[in-house]
């Protein structure tokens, strides 16, 4: 598993913390930017976004102040997952029950302790499958309609 990773402006800190704690897990890391200048997180998030969709099997982390801005462009890309991760049970239940393929974390609103922790939820967490499956197969569906 491949981990592409891209942040705006107020996500490179936090990009630096996680990039080190993947590197010390020995996890490949595609580094999608930014490189701390001023950018518009929808330019990453797809960045990000087609990476991930592209190569099945890879996941993505996205960090903007809240996350919610990435999740919400990240989410336009056919074949993405993206959630929110703000709680270590949110973070567990987006991988068993969506199969989430991208975490997006806020910088100012997760201290840094914390985030590692979900981004090691997030990868240590398998998707469930079962019952959970058709669901997220309805979602791929939508996808197709739009």
């Amino acid at each position: 598993m491949k981990i592409w990773i891209g942040c705006d402006h107020a996500g490179y800190e936090r990009k630096q913390e996680v990039i080190a704690m993947l590197n010390a897990r020995n996890i490949e890391v595609k580094d999608c930017g930014c490189n701390g200048e001023r950018v518009d997180y929808p330019l990453i998030a797809k960045v990000v976004g087609k990476a991930v969709a592209a190569n099945p099997g890879d996941r993505g982390i996205l960090i903007c102040g809240t996350g919610i801005g990435m999740s919400i462009a990240a989410n336009k890309i056919r074949g993405v997952r993206a959630s929110v991760c703000a709680d270590a049970f949110s973070t567990k239940y987006t991988r068993l029950h969506n199969d989430a393929n991208i975490m997006c974390m806020g910088a100012r609103t997760l201290g840094g302790g914390v985030a590692l922790e979900l981004v090691e939820i997030f990868l240590d967490t398998p998707f469930e499958g079962g019952r959970h499956e058709a669901r997220v197969h309805m979602i791929t569906e939508l996808e197709q309609e739009w």
